[in-house]
């Protein structure tokens, strides 16, 4: 599925559909065309927003997990979306952007769904990049990932391998990589009381079930739906399963502000 990238000023987006918004906020190596198969299933029914974070662009001296959601911050404002009540959906690092978003504008975020959602545990690619110019080694990190390491194809294999074999995109994924270690968000998660879904894959290497249990004990309103035979990025490897689960959550989000 292809999509038109917009551009307004320095941002970067996909907008597709019409009605209340659906923010999604990608990972640290999310393309936006992993966020598919929930732009096709939603775009009929809500406006699905999807900003490209400057995650390979910001100083390096200043990116971190506040920057980004700064930085989202921005673009709604951009949009003349700030200020509505939205949907916030975020997968690894976005998750945690997400959460970031939902501590500091409460008011806006109508609901918030994270998957594999760091901000409180993580393993990582690390703070360095052993054998990165070893293309076998980067397509094992890649098939790490998901549960079934097909899910790894070629065109992400070598998206991987191209960026940590940037020195300039490597030091920024370092960078923000130790923001999201630093930035733990346990003693904040108490704060946020909106209606949450968590959606985990029960094979998540990346950030591994307890993580879903964590959030799930520190957010109140938050409800926790494990994926089988799935890794850490479940709309990817079983969008069916993942879309079903988010439509049912949305509906009662929306029956219970009706």
């Amino acid at each position: 599925m292809e999509y038109t990238i917009k551009e307004l000023g320095e941002f970067k987006y996909i907008e597709e559909g019409e009605g209340e918004i659906l923010l999604l906020l990608h990972g640290l190596f999310g393309a936006l065309s992993n966020f598919g198969g929930i732009i096709e299933r939603f775009k009929p029914e809500y406006k699905v927003i999807v900003p490209v974070l400057p995650i390979y662009t910001a100083p390096v001296r200043e990116i971190s997990v506040e920057y980004m959601m700064r930085y989202a911050v921005d673009f709604l404002k951009e949009k003349g979306y700030f200020g509505q009540k939205m949907n916030v959906l975020g997968n690894s690092l976005g998750g945690h952007v997400a959460l970031f978003l939902t501590l500091e504008y409460p008011e806006l975020v109508k609901s918030l769904t994270l998957t594999g959602s760091s901000g409180l545990f993580e393993n990582t690619l690390g703070d360095t990049f052993p054998k990165r110019q070893n293309y076998q080694f980067i397509q094992r990190k890649t098939e790490y990932t998901f549960y079934d390491p097909n899910v790894a194809t070629k065109e992400l294999v070598d998206d991987l391998f191209e960026i940590v074999n940037n020195n300039e995109k490597a030091m920024r994924v370092v960078a923000i990589a130790r923001s999201a270690i630093r930035d733990n968000v346990e003693n904040k998660l108490h704060n946020i009381t909106c209606p949450t879904l968590l959606v985990w894959g029960k094979q998540d290497r990346i950030t591994p079930p307890f993580v879903g249990e964590d959030f799930h004990k520190g957010i109140k309103n938050s409800q926790l739906t494990y994926i089988n035979r799935c890794g850490h990025a479940p709309m990817m490897e079983r969008p069916d399963e993942f879309n079903m689960a988010l439509g049912k959550f949305l509906e009662n989000v929306n029956r219970y502000h009706s």
